[in-house]
């Protein structure tokens, strides 16, 4: 009776095994991409702007977010009286930070670069990866969601994608806070349709180590006309 109860745990393990294997990255990908609204959609949106609220020392502070595809990628956070800005471009990233002791704008390592540019694409990295010199590798599946490692140079992040909705749940960067190097978690939840027709995760948790910094997306506007200059640190 025990061989076989083991041979049918083989047998079960064995057809996990082959159904994960069956899947590929791209296979993954295409779903997801068109779980959030399909590639023509996606490809309608050249611009992204929201407006919400981060929970920051129990205080509720006012998040604007400007996205121009493939350009840049403008958050600022409104603290207690205080700008915190951070910028992607398409060739470098620049943030400010009060609350970090730095009130002027500070130019971000290569490496913090290449972990976060991702965010500069209003379709998300995912949507024609190999275009924008990615590559995708299907590394299995953990809690219910595929994990995706997608590669940048020498920068790679984690995309963790649900296998039942084929919503991202979670991605995972390297990071650095106060010069030390830790893992950059931001998961994503309450995924409505817009107006527009994309799919969009209204809630976000940031998960920084010591921190842990929840938000609400209120307003998410599409192709909203954005001045470029934003994205240029300021002299």
């Amino acid at each position: 009776m025990k061989m076989i109860r083991l041979a049918f745990c083989v047998i079960a393990t064995a057809i996990t095994v082959s159904a994960t294997q069956a899947q590929t990255a791209d296979e993954i990908i295409s779903k997801h991409i068109e779980a959030i609204g399909g590639k023509e959609n996606l490809s309608k949106v050249k611009s992204l702007y929201t407006e919400g609220s981060m929970d920051m020392m129990g205080s509720q502070a006012p998040v604007v977010m400007n996205m121009l595809d493939g350009k840049g990628c403008k958050t600022e956070i409104n603290f207690n009286g205080t700008s915190i800005i951070q910028c992607f471009t398409d060739k470098d990233a620049w943030s400010v930070n009060p609350i970090g002791g730095s009130s002027a704008p500070v130019v971000l390592t290569d490496e913090m670069y290449q972990s976060g540019k991702n965010v500069i694409y209003t379709g998300g990295i995912l949507l024609d990866y190999a275009s924008k010199g990615a590559a995708a590798e299907l590394q299995g599946k953990e809690e219910g969601a595929y994990k995706i490692k997608v590669t940048i140079g020498n920068a790679a992040s984690f995309y963790f994608i649900d296998s039942a909705t084929y919503y991202i749940k979670k991605v995972t960067v390297k990071g650095e806070l106060m010069g030390e190097p830790l893992d950059v978690t931001t998961s994503f939840s309450d995924y409505k349709k817009t107006d527009f027709g994309i799919v969009f995760p209204y809630n976000q948790v940031l998960d920084i180590g010591q921190y842990t910094l929840p938000s609400t997306i209120t307003k998410v506007e599409a192709n909203k006309a954005v001045d470029p200059s934003i994205f240029e640190m300021p002299k």
